[in-house]
Formats: structure tokens, C-alpha cells, sequence
């Protein structure tokens, strides 16, 4: 008689495109859930959370040291290699993703049945273009061509890949996505009310508030702390030719980094997305856009 198959469904993801606070959300988890004086530094959290682009799970699923240019071994190696994350460890744990939730040439990205739920973190895309040129060592105009191609993709020198698409349609994908438990959090409220937000994240994932131990991680996990951190030690997740991964981290930073034609591009884009998510944006970004008409 065989032994009925392990519940595998433990899987938190912790889902944004690049460059929307997913490095601080998995800093603060860990400082909030770890016992003081042993969380991790922003080179060490894979001792608390994990990555879906993590080599050594890619090597044991493939039986080999992992390394393809194929997208289509890539998908067939991550079936393996996110049910070897998910059972990595007994319970529900944190999986950082850069990937869409969506089924991709056959293959669902976030298969339901290593799922639990999913912590969805949106950044608006007026303050993510400068920061995601950064991170891609490319201008801003590439970088928003990027976000508005439903194929982009990044990856590691070995093949692992983040399937991420459009803007738009990573937000979307993750916050309808049909039975998935999911709770959203905006970058922009994260600095303005990291209290409050992390309430409502703990509410989430049914657990009762610590008051102490969440002013211990927001005070712990700033974003001048993180980036003494990185000026100390390095960023072991800092791509190649980015010169600073903890750069400006405020919201509005689009104000100065963006051209008149730029916000207007970002606009039309992803219209829909932004009245849903950013109405609050919709005004000044429409006058700042006017601009390029008289320039």
C-alpha cells in the first residue's frame, strides 16, 4: 500500500516585480518572526525565507548542477524544484517571487499545490522605472519598454528565470487570481504607516500582533539601516553593474526622476491599473504629463 502523497500546500509567496520593497518586506518578516539578535542580515535571509530562483534547489531537482538556456527545461526543472521548496520545510514559510501568477507555455509559475497563500507588494510605476533602470543597469526609457513588454523576463547566468511580463498584468495576475488567499500591500503605505500595514499583514497570517516586537523590526529594518548594511557588507542579490541596490527607497522620487513624456507613456500603459490602485496619483501625474505637450 503506498503512502499518501505529503500536503505540500506551505508556500507564502512573497510577490512583486523587482524593485518594490520585496528585499524590506522579507527584512521585516524576519525581525518580526525571529528571536532578537538572530535575524539575519539583507545577505542572510535565505535563513528565514527562500527564492524560487535559488541554484541549489534547481541542482537537486535536476539531479545535476542546473544550467540551461531552454525556457522550456527551465519550466520543466522549477515543477520539480518548487515542490523540493515547499517541502523543504514543515510548515508555511516565505518564498520570495519575481514571477507573473500565471500558467505559462503549459506550466502554472505558482502551482496551487504548493500554495498557501501570497503577500502581493506594489510599488507605483512612476517610482519603480527610475529604480528598475537601476537595478537592470539600463536608461529609463528601457527600462519602462521593459515593463510594458508582456515577455520580459530576467535570470540568473544559469538559466533560472523570473517571468514577470508587464507591469500591469503581474498585478493583475496576482491579485485576482482565482483561489488564491492573497493580501495586498502598497510600498507608498509601508513607509508611511509600517505599523499599521504590518498589523494588517499579521491579521493575515493569522497571527496576534506583538506590539514590542514589531517596533523592534520596523526600527531595525529602515532603510538608512539596510543601506548602512549595504555599504558595510555588500548585497549578495545586487545585480551586476547596479552600483547601490538601496538607492533612494521614498515614494515621489518620480517627480524628479522622470521626463514629462515618460509619466505620460507610464499613463497610458497602465491606465486601468493605476485607477484601480492609484487613484490618488491619477490628477498629478496628468498635469506633470500635460507638460511634454507644451515642450
Amino acid at each position: 500500500m503506498t503512502s499518501p502523497m505529503p500536503n505540500l500546500r506551505r508556500i507564502i509567496w512573497l510577490a512583486s516585480y523587482p524593485k518594490s520593497g520585496n528585499t524590506w518586506m522579507r527584512s521585516l518578516l524576519a525581525h518580526y518572526f525571529m528571536p532578537p539578535g538572530q535575524a539575519p542580515d539583507i545577505n542572510n535571509l535565505r535563513r528565514f525565507t527562500t527564492a524560487d530562483v535559488r541554484q541549489d534547489f534547481f541542482d537537486a531537482a535536476a539531479g545535476r548542477p542546473f544550467a540551461s538556456k531552454s525556457v522550456k527545461e527551465w519550466l520543466q526543472v522549477r515543477d520539480k524544484a518548487v515542490r523540493l521548496i515547499a517541502a523543504s520545510k514543515p510548515g508555511t514559510h516565505f518564498v520570495k517571487t519575481h514571477c507573473q501568477a500565471v500558467q505559462y507555455m503549459g506550466h502554472d509559475l505558482i502551482p496551487p499545490a504548493v500554495t498557501a497563500g501570497a503577500v502581493y507588494i506594489l510599488r507605483n510605476p512612476f517610482d519603480l522605472a527610475p529604480s528598475f533602470a537601476r537595478h537592470q543597469s539600463a536608461d529609463i526609457d528601457t527600462a519602462i519598454e521593459r515593463m510594458t513588454n508582456p515577455e520580459t523576463m530576467m535570470g540568473t547566468d544559469t538559466g533560472i528565470r523570473d517571468a514577470m511580463g508587464r507591469w500591469d498584468d503581474h498585478v493583475r495576475t496576482w491579485t485576482s487570481a482565482p483561489g488564491l488567499p492573497c493580501h495586498v500591500v502598497r510600498y507608498e503605505d509601508l513607509l508611511k504607516k509600517p505599523a499599521k500595514v504590518m498589523r494588517g499583514l499579521l491579521d493575515f497570517l493569522s497571527v496576534k500582533p506583538d506590539a514590542a516586537k514589531l517596533a523592534r523590526a520596523i526600527k531595525a529594518t529602515t532603510f538608512e539601516a539596510m543601506k548602512k548594511q549595504e555599504e558595510k557588507h555588500g548585497f549578495l542579490e545586487r545585480p551586476a553593474g547596479m552600483s547601490a541596490f538601496f538607492a533612494k527607497g521614498q515614494a515621489g522620487v518620480w517627480r524628479e526622476d522622470l521626463s514629462p513624456a515618460q509619466v505620460a507613456r507610464l499613463r497610458d500603459a497602465f491606465m486601468p491599473t493605476l485607477r484601480q490602485w492609484y487613484p490618488e496619483l491619477l490628477d498629478e501625474t496628468a498635469d506633470f504629463a500635460a507638460a511634454s505637450d507644451k515642450g
